[in-house]
């Protein structure tokens, strides 16, 4: 279960670990201002008591007295105080949403930055070495957040949240978990290619008919590579050259975009595409389905905790959220839940997790592949 925590006490535990917010400073100012205004009486110690009795509490007295100190601030200051600060490459609508639904439920604003994967990164990697330490939490693809540990950028954690992910999701060190998983599938526009020219076996498409017809992601390294691992290594490697060869690949940047020229019928036919992004354009009505060739390639987006986050408190609030309870919103929003005691999205499917410690010569090869055509 998560501990669920006011806007209040979030402010108040991270005054009293020593972890005052950003947005603290402020709002104590403004507190100040405000009890100077209004003329408060000084407070007083109690008069008597027995000298044991002092002994006794000198060891809860600082923290009594910084607790206290913090409730007569928080009396003035506004609950919207607690806040923290997400880097990622969600998408707009789905970060939106998760932020909306968090706040709602704990009375904590999420601050969004958002970027591509490797632009994220970057940025991390460059705030940590001017010694910066301005966000909380980051959630983007799991090779990044590997590279992000390796630096020492993000924090173990230890979570009750993690019992419930489907095996191979979650790495052995804890460096991060995963947020959700994205499953490479076949995706075709309906209007272009009828269900019975759909390939059943990759050697399918060396098939003239799919000449002009194939799209490809650039950056779909990853994908290939866990191909390539079923296939084998030189077999799989040469059938796709020979494809590429035959029929020709469309590269596009992003799957997003790779996706959308699908819907518009510009790609008839993607190799490998996000599933919950033809999921959410088929309910919006777009003439567009997908299927799977084996193997069923998955990958997963994780969450990180900042080795120093501004609101650490915070911070592990937002955490456990996105492992339980953003869980059925995540479903809801057509994406794939890392958690076993979800309903599966998929049919049937048998997934084929790629290594987030990405072989860099078979990521090198497939920029070759689309190189080699010009793209």
């Amino acid at each position: 279960m998560v501990e669920r925590l006011s806007a209040l006490e979030l402010d108040l535990a991270e005054f009293a670990q020593g972890h005052p917010a950003r947005s603290w400073a402020p709002a104590a100012r403004d507190a100040g201002e405000g009890a100077r205004r209004q003329r408060l009486p000084p407070l007083r110690p109690r008069q008597g008591g027995a000298t044991g009795r002092r002994r006794r509490r000198g060891a809860s007295g600082g923290l009594s007295r910084r607790l206290g100190f913090a409730l007569l601030l928080a009396a003035a200051a506004p609950l919207a105080s607690a806040q923290l600060t997400l880097y990622t490459s969600n998408a707009a609508p789905t970060i939106q949403a998760l932020s909306a639904d968090f706040e709602k439920r704990h009375g904590v604003r999420v601050n969004v930055w958002r970027a591509s994967s490797i632009k994220v990164l970057q940025r991390l990697l460059a705030e940590k070495k001017a010694g910066r330490w301005e966000f909380d939490l980051v959630s983007i693809s799991a090779p990044e957040l590997e590279a992000l540990y390796r630096e020492g950028v993000l924090q173990e954690v230890n979570s009750t949240g993690h019992r419930a992910l489907l095996e191979g999701t979650l790495p052995a060190h804890r460096g991060w978990a995963p947020q959700f998983i994205n499953v490479f599938v076949q995706a075709y526009n309906t209007k272009a290619v009828r269900p019975d020219e759909l390939p059943r076996r990759w050697v399918d498409l060396l098939d003239e008919r799919w000449k002009g017809r194939l799209g490809v992601e650039a950056n779909a390294g990853e994908w290939y590579c866990t191909v390539l691992k079923t296939l084998g290594e030189r077999d799989g490697a040469e059938l796709f050259r020979e494809m590429a060869a035959r029929n020709g690949l469309s590269v596009r940047h992003g799957n997003s975009v790779l996706a959308n020229m699908v819907v518009s019928g510009e790609v008839p036919l993607a190799l490998a595409v996000y599933s919950h992004m033809i999921e959410e354009a088929k309910a919006q009505g777009a003439p567009v389905d997908w299927f799977a060739l084996e193997p069923l390639v998955a990958r997963v987006n994780g969450v990180g905790v900042s080795r120093q986050p501004p609101h650490p408190h915070a911070a592990r609030l937002f955490y456990e959220y996105l492992l339980t309870e953003a869980q059925p919103l995540m479903v809801k929003l057509h994406y794939v839940s890392p958690r076993r005691d979800l309903p599966p999205a998929l049919r049937g499917a048998k997934l084929v997790f790629a290594d987030p410690q990405v072989d860099a010569r078979c990521e090198n090869a497939y920029a070759a592949l689309l190189k080699a055509k010009g793209e």
